[in-house]
């Protein structure tokens, strides 16, 4: 049985780590490169930096931060938020990222999609879904939440997949920041659409979350940002609770 993965996340918006809830309501938490580069010797199975104001403000991710922050981390880091083109993910790339995140703009040209798993292939190529429900499905949001697509999300899912997406990073937009856990109805249906690993994202309050998706869903990995931003629970905290729950946890 495959190790299930715990990764933080860094919600970036002007050079500052920040988080909120249903993606409003932002407040700065801290400096993302110290932040990763503890959260690398905390026992971070991954990191993953989104740089979430980039697509709203038309420009590209800050390479100059992703550059210092991939000096300091030492686990697979990946990288999104503002990835409009096969350049910016090579750019990326270059700057030190391990795998490259594109949402609005894969969602807008999903030939994207293949280009990068192309080129660079399906490992280094991860398509973020934000989804929120409306009515008995999910549809696509973009450009940071703030754009209902119309799409249908497990549709979507399915598609990123053929194009050649190695990883689907999925986040609830109803469940985000509000602490409650994560969203099981959301994380199954898009777990059992597509056979690449999907990473679980939106709702973690305490530790037994984890093991909880884990335990309802095949899903890869899990990932969260205020609890571990707050300083709440460690990363170690968290598998020490998935393993005493019977989850076949990564070594911190």
């Amino acid at each position: 049985m495959i190790a299930k993965r715990i990764i933080p996340c860094l919600d970036v918006k002007e050079g500052k780590v920040v988080k909120g809830t249903n993606f409003v309501g932002l407040r700065e938490l801290g400096d993302p490169v110290a932040m990763a580069s503890n959260y690398s010797k905390a026992g971070a199975d991954e990191i993953i930096f989104l740089d979430i104001s980039a697509t709203n403000e038309g420009r590209q991710t800050m390479v100059d931060i992703v550059k210092q922050t991939a000096e300091q981390v030492f686990v697979p880091f990946t990288v999104g938020g503002g990835v409009k083109t096969i350049e910016d993910v090579n750019r990326l790339l270059k700057a030190g990222a391990d795998k490259v995140g594109m949402n609005s703009a894969a969602v807008q040209n999903p030939q994207l999609i293949t280009e990068s798993s192309d080129r660079f292939g399906a490992q280094c190529t991860v398509v973020a879904v934000d989804a929120k429900r409306v009515g008995d499905k999910w549809h696509v949001m973009t450009h940071g939440g703030s754009k209902d697509t119309g799409i249908d999300a497990i549709e979507w899912v399915k598609e990123a997949e053929k194009r050649g997406a190695g990883e689907i990073l999925l986040t609830s937009v109803d469940t985000d920041g509000v602490k409650d856990g994560f969203d099981i109805a959301l994380t199954e249906a898009v777990v059992n659409s597509v056979r690449i690993p999907v990473i679980a994202s939106g709702g973690v309050g305490k530790p037994e979350h984890f093991p909880e998706v884990f335990k309802k869903t095949d899903v890869s990995a899990g990932l969260a940002a205020s609890i571990f931003h707050e300083n709440t629970f460690t990363v170690q905290q968290v598998k020490d609770v998935c393993r005493q729950q019977g989850v076949n946890i990564r070594e911190a």
